[in-house]
């Protein structure tokens, strides 16, 4: 994920904005104007780091030196120094629990992500862990991007990302069938289409009617197997993308995967993540 560093430095100056609302009043009472420190950022338990390129830029911004001494996606360890700042004191601390705020929340979506990621492929099974939307408002490009330096997928970002029919589209449609025709006659050639269903009997008649991706919504393990050899019988396993999501915990994970599906998408991840303790220090006064 990528976006131009003004538009980020814009995102992050947003977040910023929202924390000092007019003004940092115990800063200004209490730390000289004018004053110099140096101050780390260090963990304080185990993980993933992630939000290192996204607070080095708010940071330097806001006219601070920083040194990163770990990069996004690296395993950190308790007590690790993972940034040094320094300049400014008052501008430090007004922006201290903003940076924080999205190191710990984007290390530890990463973290929880990896965790994941790791247990499929030490199972070598081939299907990847996605994020859902269910994302934290006005964060959503943080807590993508943290899913991804953890090694997932992102999934749909926006709602212009792709075409994803749900139980709501449906129940207006009618039908999945209609549902999937009308979006495939609607769409542009370049939208996927993905049909979320509830049933072994949907789920055929999702691919029958051409969706891209067929979404089996909190399905059972059991359900799950029995889906796909419905779609191996009727020949669409393999033309058609499968995705799980729903009732899946790092407890069945491995059961999920083994049932052949490509992509598991747990909400999980953004929605209840734990943060990962993260503090800040001042080091010198200048």
């Amino acid at each position: 994920m990528f976006i131009p560093r003004k538009v980020l430095e814009e995102k992050l100056r947003q977040l910023l904005a929202e924390d000092v609302g007019e003004g940092d009043v115990t800063s200004a009472a209490v730390v000289p104007a004018g004053l110099k420190v140096e101050a780390v950022v260090m963990a304080k338990e185990a993980g993933v780091a992630a939000g290192i390129e996204e607070v080095s830029i708010l940071a330097e911004s806001l006219g601070l030196n920083v040194t990163a001494d770990v990069v996004d996606g690296e395993k950190i360890i308790n007590g690790q120094i993972i940034l040094k700042i320094s300049g400014d004191a008052r501008t430090i601390l007004s922006a201290e629990r903003t940076m924080l705020n999205l190191l710990s929340r984007m290390s530890g979506i990463a973290t929880a992500t990896r965790g994941l990621a790791e247990k499929l492929d030490k199972a070598k099974a081939t299907a990847k862990i996605a994020a859902t939307r269910k994302t934290a408002l006005g964060l959503g490009y943080f807590d993508k991007k943290a899913v991804q330096v953890g090694g997932g997928d992102p999934h749909r970002l926006r709602l212009d990302d792709m075409i994803l029919i749900k139980d709501n589209h449906i129940a207006i449609a009618g039908s999945v069938e209609t549902a999937v025709k009308r979006a495939k006659q609607a769409a542009s050639f370049s939208k996927k289409i993905e049909a979320e269903v509830t049933s072994v009997a949907d789920a055929l008649k999702a691919a029958e009617a051409g969706a891209d991706i067929v979404m089996l919504d909190n399905f059972s393990p059991k359900q799950v197997r029995e889906a796909v050899g419905a779609l191996k019988k009727a020949g669409f396993f393999g033309k058609v993308f499968l995705e799980v999501s729903g009732g899946i915990t790092e407890q069945n994970l491995i059961e999920y995967a083994s049932a052949q599906v490509d992509i598991i998408s747990m909400g999980a991840l953004t929605h209840s993540v734990k943060a990962l303790d993260i503090s800040l220090e001042v080091t010198q006064i200048k």
